[in-house]
């Protein structure tokens, strides 16, 4: 006989959400200050916004165009579904597996690695792989 415990069919597992998962680890960085403003919780680097989410459906970040334009053909994110024509990305989140990429997303705004490397930066395979 199995001594390992039976869970109830109707416990509850208790599992972070995309959203708590996020500000948790984001709003861990130097710097990053969380603003829920009911809606939308905006996670910002000093006053620059890093980015916010509307829950755990959508994940909306700035990026230059040119960096816009590589996640969006990297499939890591698309245009964003008001203003398609700026550097703003969605993320859409369909589930809690989304949580890794979302925080990728916020992990490149605020690391901003293109300064430093100017026009010749692109995304690497680790980054496009999440």
């Amino acid at each position: 006989p199995s001594t390992r415990r039976r869970r109830p069919h109707n416990e509850q597992v208790q599992v972070d959400s995309v959203l708590q998962r996020t500000v948790r680890e984001v709003g861990s960085w130097e710097g990053v200050s969380i603003h829920d403003e009911g809606w939308i919780v905006v996670l910002r680097r000093g006053r620059r916004e890093l980015g916010h989410l509307h829950g755990d459906r959508l994940a909306d970040l700035p990026f230059p165009i040119r960096i816009r334009e590589q996640l969006v053909a990297a499939g890591m994110a698309g245009l964003h579904y008001v203003h398609p024509e700026t550097g703003w990305v969605s993320h859409y989140i369909r589930g809690p597996q989304d949580a890794a990429r979302v925080i990728d997303l916020f992990r490149l705004n605020y690391d901003r690695p293109w300064l430093a490397a100017g026009a010749d930066w692109r995304l690497t395979p680790a980054i496009e792989t999440r």
